[in-house]
């Protein structure tokens, strides 16, 4: 006979111990699983004994399985035989399980095991405990256990402590609220040092920042004296564009590694990792990493590197030709969830900015690449459009420190969002200015084009 969902709901309704009869007669662990995870519910009738036979099951899926549904005995759960079965298991998921189980109890009476678990070296156990103790609200004996664990060695426990314990409730300083920004940033392109004008820009202002940082002297407009001094640069312009994110909203990062190539023959090339020697300054500096994506190009659009391998192919010598950058997304650290910002806007623009159908699924995008006569790394505009339409709201600020030629601000326009754009090069600013007249890139809405000392006179 083939057993079926609804035919394990029919026995089970019975009440008379027809399910444990069930389990018993196979002689297969697919089909023991197969009952376990289609029990559903438990009727206060159930007969239960057999899941706690099965708590000595030597295939652990199985044991597993019985404990989840014995947390589901409103209460009647034997958590004696719960607890031997954690001391003597082996099985991580079975542990995490039980642990679980217990907790879900929300009984006074298991708070000394709940308290035992904490001592466990698996982090995961930890929190399922504290998940367990924190029902318990107000209950001082419960602090004073969990209150410690902020100094503890995992990161994960550490942070639950903290967002239960210590995180306070921000203070917003400016009465901004968060789906706004301040009209002298909208649509403006300055001409300066990015640090320089950041200084005149307020607290909590951008609601996304997309840029491609310039590579480390791989051009004429970024020369760099060492390579920790060009890491250091692009750790206070990303420690200020921390400062003047919203809460909560998001950085995406285009780099990836580059060649300097070798003085002579006698020399070798070097070759610097950029995305991964950048990350640990971001996270150090609040920056929570999310996802890296993958920017694929066509291998006919870079610079061929296997061209002398292809002719030795002696083992040492390959050098792949590279085809991919990386957009690394990072969001600034909160104690909030993303519903908190989503929240922050209204219906009508939550539903106007929605994802239309044929979004991207994947970590993979598959994208041409650019070229421009004035400026050889520009942003492809479909790139732009992804990262704006994933990461924004209709009416958001976004910024780029890095302007270019002003993709970021075009695709920003375009998609019904303002911008904020720095950039230090006289003949990039006087390219997107120019743009202004005679293109699709500024329009519409009134572009301001401003030096440093202009913009300081705009600032609140």
């Amino acid at each position: 006979m083939m057993i079926t969902k609804e035919y394990i709901a029919e026995l089970k309704r019975s009440g008379n111990g027809d399910i444990a009869v069930l389990v018993n007669a196979q002689r297969d662990v697919g089909s023991i699983n197969y009952i376990l995870e289609n029990l559903g519910q438990l009727p206060s009738n159930f007969d239960s004994d057999f899941l706690y036979t099965l708590l000595k099951h030597s295939h652990a899926q199985v044991r597993l399985n019985a404990v989840k549904n014995i947390a589901k005995l409103n209460g009647k759960s034997d958590i004696n035989s719960l607890y031997s079965l954690y001391q003597k298991e082996s099985d991580t998921s079975v542990r995490r399980e039980i642990v679980s189980a217990i907790g879900r109890q929300r009984v006074c009476k298991n708070k000394p095991l709940l308290y035992s678990f904490l001592g466990d070296t698996d982090p995961k156990i930890i929190c399922q405990a504290i998940r367990g103790l924190l029902v318990f609200e107000n209950d001082k004996e419960v602090e004073e256990h969990l209150r410690p664990l902020v100094n503890h060695e995992n990161e994960m426990v550490r942070d639950v402590i903290y967002r239960e314990y210590f995180a306070k409730e921000k203070t917003n300083t400016n009465a901004l609220p968060h789906a706004e920004t301040y009209d002298f940033l909208k649509n403006v392109v300055v001409n300066a040092d990015v640090l320089e004008a950041l200084k005149s820009v307020p607290n909590e202002s951008v609601h996304l920042t997309f840029t491609s940082p310039p590579y480390y002297n791989a051009r004429d407009y970024s020369i760099y004296p060492s390579y920790q001094a060009y890491l250091d640069f692009l750790d206070k312009v990303f420690q200020e564009t921390h400062r003047i994110t919203k809460e909560g909203r998001f950085l995406i990062v285009n780099t990836s590694p580059i060649i300097i190539p070798r003085v002579s023959r006698s020399h070798s090339s070097k070759r610097y990792g950029i995305p991964f020697d950048l990350h640990p300054y971001l996270v150090k500096n609040g920056w929570e990493f999310i996802d890296d994506i993958v920017w694929l190009k066509p291998e006919a659009s870079v610079k061929n590197r296997v061209g002398g391998f292809m002719q030795h192919r002696k083992p040492l010598g390959y050098k792949p030709n590279s085809v991919t950058e990386y957009l690394m997304v990072y969001r600034k650290s909160t104690e909030k969830l993303l519903d908190w910002n989503i929240r922050s806007y209204d219906y009508k623009i939550v539903n106007e900015s929605k994802v239309a159908d044929g979004y991207e699924s994947t970590n993979v995008w598959k994208i041409d690449p650019s070229f421009n006569k004035v400026h050889s790394a520009i942003f492809p505009v479909e790139l732009c459009k992804r990262v704006i339409q994933y990461y924004s709201y209709k009416g958001d600020l976004i910024f780029d420190p890095f302007a270019g030629s002003g993709t970021v601000g075009k695709t920003a326009k375009a998609l019904d969002r303002v911008f904020f754009l720095t950039e230090q090069e006289p003949k990039y600013f006087e390219y997107m200015k120019s743009k202004q007249k005679d293109s699709q890139l500024f329009k519409e809405r009134a572009t301001k084009f401003l030096t440093l000392e202009q913009f300081k006179s705009t600032t609140v």
